[in-house]
């Protein structure tokens, strides 16, 4: 099935607070979380969303639906984890991580609108990430998630292996990883940068 939507890399300075307003629409919604107060909205929201819209080398993807609406995205950051002080509060990149992170840096969040799941989109996303990344001579790339989490066979289609686990608030979560090839490194997937006056 053909997801109708066209991914495009995005400077943090084009992001307007129109497609801000969509990611976290998104992001919130892809949660399924409820929260019992604002502050803790904001919290989570900074921790697994904010920090990644900051600049530097982090990577933006936007899928792009047909009238330019954000129909998903992902934020990938090419740096090892356990290096930067912004994820100090992400205790297993420190500890039970942070051999692997030496030789997979890079990680990523990835987040669809719910009438685009289950199309390919994602695939597509985390592909575009992992040329992103090998452009930027990354070795390799990771993401943790839960080890009940659904999302788990999802990143094995992509090709990831799990190498470890870690105990993180009261659950199990699980280190999933790919090698990333930086030879003859090819352009498929990302369709053209982003210019602001093409999105609203």
């Amino acid at each position: 099935m053909s997801d109708g939507a066209r991914i495009v890399r995005i400077a943090h300075g084009d992001l307007t607070s129109a497609l801000l307003a969509q990611i976290d629409d998104v992001f919130f919604e892809a949660s399924g979380r409820t929260f019992l107060s604002a502050p803790e909205r904001e919290a989570f929201r900074e921790r697994w969303l904010g920090r990644y819209l900051q600049g530097g080398t982090d990577v933006v993807l936007l899928a792009l639906d047909q009238v330019g609406g954000v129909a998903g995205y992902l934020l990938g950051a090419l740096q090892d984890p356990a290096e930067q002080e912004r994820f100090a509060d992400i205790r297993y990149f420190r500890t039970d991580f942070r051999e692997l992170c030496r030789h997979y840096p890079a990680h990523l969040h990835v987040n669809l609108a719910a009438a685009f799941r289950s199309r390919g989109l994602g695939a597509r996303l985390i592909a575009t990430f992992g040329t992103c990344a090998a452009e930027a001579r990354v070795p390799g790339m990771h993401v943790v998630t839960g080890r009940a989490a659904r999302n788990v066979s999802f990143y094995v289609r992509c090709g990831f292996v799990e190498l470890g686990s870690s105990q993180w608030n009261g659950r199990e979560v699980v280190f999933l990883a790919k090698g990333l090839g930086t030879p003859a490194i090819k352009r498929e997937g990302i369709v053209g940068e982003h210019k602001s006056a093409r999105l609203r």
